[in-house]
């Protein structure tokens, strides 16, 4: 067994129980932090492994692939565990001001602790029966945090969360029951291998499309994303940030890793539909974030519009646009869950995420004012920012391809973004609050170091991948030639075997 693919995940699921044993006593907060720094080494560790080996793959009680459980991780599963690693500790820190008595005694740390464990378990299986069930444990536990505190508007939420993802849920079985009939194997190297050899291909392409739905509803992809702007803006803001960050990239990680390994024999008719799909995304996201007036409803539609941008890179299926869509995962992540954070101390400051009853922080927070502009920016897409790169990269993978409707609509949503922004800029932070703020802020005090610890943590490697995007670039170059070449990937978990 190989501990560079097992302890990512062991450790959150062993943090998870020692939280929960010190919830009552206040330690499980600070063991949270612990286990999440712990879980950031091994996640480095699992990083430095595949770039030193490459594809790296682990079969647990040794049993011989395409059998028992399968773990495997490729430049694209490595770099998603790193950022789910740093974005879980910035989440951990953030709740030790954020998250009351209450919640620490309902188990929020330890049903965080597992949602992480199974959105890093998505991200390493290498077989479609465990990648069903790490989407179970990210749909249990994410249940559990948008519930957590029990308010009417939560338990609202997280019905329409539920059913929604359950009906995603239905359609990932079906498909799956419908491949393993075809195929007679899960495990993703030997379906790559298995699925051109079916004889009915007209079958497999009628299970890519429900793979693609099932998929679409956990990316929040056009038309299928009416649970996301219902659901996140009802838990605690920590809470918020982990979902932005990361709920709905397990979605776009596992379209990539279906259409580029596995369902890469029908392209004229997946190609198409992903393209649309991507260019109703992103427009559709943008527009419903321009037409709201609540801090964190502007920011849950904008998740929306920008996986539209991620699929985009996936429908091009070019090496540019694959690099494109890897960047933009990682840039992605960082700058939302970063956006949530910052909303929360906005909220902690004005007393509302209501635009109208917000204002005046640039005066009386000025360091949160400009913690704002840097992932707002590059969300935008400003240079020299994280977010100029990601959408640069994929305008350019359009126009190479012919495409210019599809890049004038990413540079158009791109304009529009930047007006979502200048909304919340001009409403929380320029103008004057309504009810006069110099009084308030002074009233509910400064924020504390651990609420403005990791966003300016975050703000930070968002300017770092900005100034210095070579190395990150060359990065997203290798995963997308993996992308599109498994040879590797399948020799690292068949070996002896060749696509």
């Amino acid at each position: 067994m190989s501990w560079e693919l097992s302890l990512p995940l062991i450790v959150p699921f062993a943090t998870a129980v020692l939280a929960y044993f010190g919830r009552d006593s206040g330690r499980g907060r600070w063991i949270s932090v612990l286990g999440s720094l712990v879980g950031l080494f091994a996640a480095i560790s699992l990083m430095a492994t595949v770039l030193d080996q490459g594809v790296v793959s682990s079969q647990m009680g040794e049993w011989r692939a395409p059998f028992g459980i399968t773990l495997a991780a490729d430049y694209l599963g490595a770099v998603m565990v790193v950022i789910t690693a740093i974005t879980a500790v910035a989440v951990a820190v953030y709740p030790v001001g954020d998250v009351d008595e209450h919640r620490e005694h309902l188990g929020y740390h330890s049903m965080f602790q597992v949602l992480i464990g199974g959105v890093t378990g998505a991200f390493l299986t290498g077989d479609l029966f465990n990648l069903y069930v790490w989407f179970e444990v990210m749909l249990i536990a994410s249940f559990g945090l948008l519930v957590v505190g029990n308010t009417k508007q939560q338990i609202d939420a997280a019905v329409k969360y539920v059913g929604l993802n359950l009906v995603s849920t239905v359609l990932f079985l079906t498909g799956i029951g419908m491949l393993y009939g075809l195929t007679g194997t899960l495990n993703m190297a030997d379906l790559s291998l298995a699925v051109p050899k079916v004889e009915n291909q007209t079958a497999v392409s009628v299970v890519s499309m429900l793979f693609m739905l099932a998929f679409g509803v956990k990316a929040a992809v056009f038309p299928l994303f009416f649970w996301l702007p219902a659901a996140y803006h009802t838990p605690v803001f920590s809470v918020s940030a982990v979902f932005a960050g990361l709920l709905t990239k397990v979605g776009v990680y596992a379209l990539i890793r279906m259409f580029t390994l596995v369902f890469t024999g029908d392209q004229a008719l997946t190609q198409p539909i992903l393209l649309w799909v991507a260019c109703f995304t992103m427009v559709v996201g943008v527009l419903g974030a321009a037409a709201q007036n609540d801090f964190r409803k502007i920011l849950s539609f904008h998740i929306i519009s920008q996986i539209g941008y991620m699929v985009l890179g996936l429908a091009l299926y070019t090496p540019l646009a694959i690099l494109g869509s890897v960047f933009y995962l990682v840039h992605h992540i960082i700058v939302k869950a970063n956006l949530f954070l910052i909303a929360g101390v906005a909220q902690r400051l004005t007393g509302s995420t209501d635009l109208s009853k917000s204002g005046g922080l640039y005066k009386s927070a000025p360091l949160v004012a400009a913690l704002f502009l840097v992932p707002a920016f590059s969300l935008a897409g400003f240079p020299p920012l994280s977010g100029f790169w990601a959408k640069y990269v994929l305008v350019n993978a359009s126009l190479e391809v012919e495409q210019g409707v599809v890049a004038f609509v990413a540079l158009a949503v791109g304009l529009l973004t930047i007006f979502s922004m200048t909304k919340i800029w001009a409403a929380v932070f320029w103008k004057p609050h309504p009810d006069g703020l110099d009084p308030k802020v002074s009233q509910l005090g400064k924020p504390s170091w651990t609420l403005l610890a990791p966003i300016a943590a975050l703000a930070l490697l968002t300017i770092v991948i900005g100034l210095f995007p070579e190395p990150f670039v060359n990065f997203a170059e290798t995963a997308a030639t993996q992308l599109l070449d498994s040879t590797a990937y399948v020799e690292a978990v068949l070996p002896g075997s060749t696509p």
